[in-house]
């Protein structure tokens, strides 16, 4: 597959929604030609025409869940980088309150999955790095993946 010349935006968010030891998490089977397919991962995407990485992430976080965030922050930001893909980065956030009912999602399934079993699913290489640094600190954090096609070959953390 050849690196995509299309410049759209590759500024994307992710979130973890928190709620007794679980992360909301979305098993992605539901798009066509998803490059997270099978894939469990946060909810976010891609930024729209001139907004904040905030305004982003509150828009997906409502699109994809329904739920309404009140209390969120800002964790990190991860670089991806791909022999496949054009490069990616995204702002990861987790949340502590919301309101609101999730509603169903058209990317995927929505489930609450304990903080413990989240590195049992079939996940990104990369997705484990950045969990483990969201369990052991406290201030913001910026990580390096590059991979080429499924593999993580490098990464740097910081």
């Amino acid at each position: 597959m050849k690196k995509s010349t299309n410049h759209k935006n590759n500024l994307t968010t992710l979130c973890y929604i928190e709620k007794d030891e679980k992360y909301l998490m979305m098993h992605r089977v539901k798009k066509e030609n998803d490059i997270n397919k099978d894939k469990w991962v946060g909810v976010g995407g891609h930024f729209e025409e001139d907004e904040t990485p905030e305004e982003c992430l509150l828009r997906e976080v409502l699109e994809e869940t329904n739920l309404r965030l009140k209390k969120y922050k800002l964790r990190g930001i991860i670089t991806f980088i791909s022999d496949q893909w054009e490069t990616e980065y995204m702002f990861l956030y987790t949340a502590t309150d919301f309101e609101g009912e999730i509603g169903e999602c058209d990317e995927g399934n929505l489930e609450w999955v304990k903080k413990e079993e989240v590195f049992n699913l079939p996940i990104w290489e990369g997705d484990k790095i950045f969990f483990e640094m969201l369990n052991t600190r406290k201030e913001f954090f910026t990580l390096k993946l590059r991979y080429e096609g499924d593999k993580l070959v490098e990464y740097k953390k910081s």
